[in-house]
């Protein structure tokens, strides 16, 4: 992703004002970023929420698409107040200070943090469900099942983990769009041809899981912490909402249609991720789990290096590349722990979307909003917009928290 901070020209080399070209992405290459930034693992999970909170919580899908939406306007507007703002931080510190850089930083770093861990979980699951029989040793202890593979997966990509140049990997991972297309034909194929069929799903509201859904859709639109870097790439950085409007609804489109196919084929029995519901022995089941397993592995590193470089830049000897290796691996080993404990993928994602899911995407970009635009504190129509935005996104938080942190109580 190209980024336009002011390149130093020699002014005998520089071109007229009128012929030189705008740096920057396209608008159509941001529209692929962004789309990728909301086409993440939380698909696998569409289906699954709504045997939670049955047929009619499919209107909550499309109202948390419109509320992170909007308020990814505001973060737009929050940016064209201050041309020197770049990134999430840097609108956090334009609004509160530093308090407000630290706050926004520590959120998003450990939204991050729980993505790592989905990722091992994921990996875990999925190859266990392929391969149920197999195990492996470790210092001389027989490991076997989900926990294995997860220690598996942690020892391939390890090594990617202490690469300081990503783009090779940036470059693999924009193929998570792709990926997100070619799940839902798969499931479409295992309904329609496979002989799964479509019979099932016969709930129309299930309010007890509300707040279930709600918690993993804001987790499907959790691209907030990414939109300030896409906005501040493009040549015209005007067109930024035009390109959210595509990025939701190209993504509503895919998690709603991924959502109506997998509850209307599993019902209550769907699980936390689609692929372990489809039959292992049709191909289109392997080709959506062999998909799913790329994105982690290609995606890790990428995900936790933001984290690393930000421990990273703590310490005094953070140009010296052992360093830089044993945060690295010290990250990859507390995420396994992690992801060992805790192997419960849809309950540690509703956590994450409704803890910090809500607060980067729905609560910060309101607060921030208000506190850079003294206009919109008067009393009218958009400040009731936003006061109402903020109670809804407070209420789901809470809400949302408590449940996931229930379930994964009681489950432990």
């Amino acid at each position: 992703m190209e980024c336009p901070k002011g390149e130093v020209m020699e002014s005998q080399n520089q071109l007229p004002q009128s012929e030189q070209r705008p740096k920057g992405t396209t608008f159509l290459k941001t529209c692929f970023n962004g789309m990728n930034a909301l086409s993440g693992v939380g698909i696998l999970s569409i289906p699954y929420a709504l045997s939670q909170g049955g047929w009619l919580s499919l209107i909550l899908l499309f109202l948390v698409a419109i509320l992170c939406c909007y308020t990814g306007f505001l973060l737009q507007r929050c940016m064209a107040a201050n041309p020197i703002i770049k990134t999430y931080p840097d609108i956090g510190e334009a609004a509160f200070g530093y308090k407000g850089r630290a706050m926004i930083s520590i959120f998003m770093y450990l939204e991050l943090y729980l993505v790592a861990v989905e990722f091992l979980i994921l990996e875990g699951d999925n190859l266990h469900k392929l391969f149920p029989d197999m195990g492996f040793k470790v210092a001389g202890l027989r490991v076997g099942g989900k926990n294995g593979f997860v220690l598996l997966t942690a020892l391939v990509i390890l090594p990617t983990t202490w690469l300081k140049n990503l783009g090779v990997l940036a470059y693999l991972s924009a193929g998570g769009v792709l990926s997100s297309v070619i799940l839902v034909v798969c499931v479409f194929w295992a309904g329609a041809v496979d002989g799964v069929g479509f019979h099932e799903g016969d709930t129309l509201l299930k309010s007890g899981g509300l707040p279930t859904t709600i918690s993993l859709f804001a987790f499907c639109y959790c691209g907030h912490a990414v939109f300030p870097t896409l906005c501040n790439s493009m040549k015209d950085r005007s067109q930024f909402s035009k390109v959210l409007l595509v990025c939701f609804v190209t993504g509503t489109i895919n998690y709603g249609s991924m959502g109506i196919l997998g509850y209307s084929m599993y019902g209550e029995n769907s699980m936390s991720q689609v692929t372990l519901n489809l039959p292992l022995r049709k191909i289109s089941a392997k080709i959506a789990i062999y998909t799913t397993l790329m994105n982690p592995l290609t995606k890790y590193a990428i995900i936790t290096t933001p984290i690393a470089t930000a421990i990273e830049a703590k310490f005094p000897v953070r140009n010296s590349r052992f360093i830089s290796i044993l945060i690295r691996t010290a990250i990859v080993i507390s995420t396994v722990t992690v992801a060992c404990t805790v192997p419960f993928f849809g309950y540690v994602m509703a956590f994450t979307g409704a803890f910090l899911g809500v607060t980067v995407s729905i609560l910060l970009p309101c607060l921030c909003y208000l506190k850079m635009h003294k206009t919109a504190q008067s009393f009218g129509s958009e400040f009731i917009i936003i006061v109402g935005i903020l109670v809804t996104g407070s209420f789901i938080g809470v809400l949302g928290t408590y449940t996931s942190l229930k379930q994964i109580v009681n489950h432990l």
